[in-house]
């Protein structure tokens, strides 16, 4: 198997953290997964804009690791968690970078949330 490539965030292809004051909060069928204060705010290229919640804060009782996995270039190995009280649709609904690239280590600890794999993330502004 060839070494995965590893790249480097740049011009071409930007990758910005940044503290969230806000606070999020994710729910599934009647549960909030997560509540937090402390999210991070990662923006890469033309993606959507990802909340990357603390594994603090997020009730990790109610997700279930699976075998799933992916690599990005940018970040490194992505594991996922399914969220158990969704049904089929909150299947690998959750991602995390176990150990992030350097250049992205902010969010080593940290998990995100499929949009369309969650009922509700709930982002109010700083009060």
């Amino acid at each position: 198997m060839p070494d995965k490539q590893i790249r480097l965030p740049g011009p071409d292809h930007p990758i910005a953290i940044e503290r969230n004051a806000g606070h999020i909060v994710v729910s599934v069928a009647g549960h909030v997964i997560a509540d937090t204060r402390d999210a991070l705010t990662l923006r890469e290229a033309a993606y959507p804009a990802v909340q990357y919640i603390p594994r603090k804060d997020v009730d990790m009782s109610l997700l279930e690791r699976t075998e799933h996995s992916t690599y990005c270039p940018y970040k490194g190995d992505c594991s996922y968690y399914s969220i158990p009280v969704g049904g089929v649709k909150s299947v690998n609904a959750v991602w995390t970078y176990e150990a992030a690239y350097p250049s992205v280590a902010a969010i080593e600890g940290h998990v995100a949330f499929y949009p369309n794999r969650v009922d509700v993330i709930e982002v109010s502004p700083e009060a």
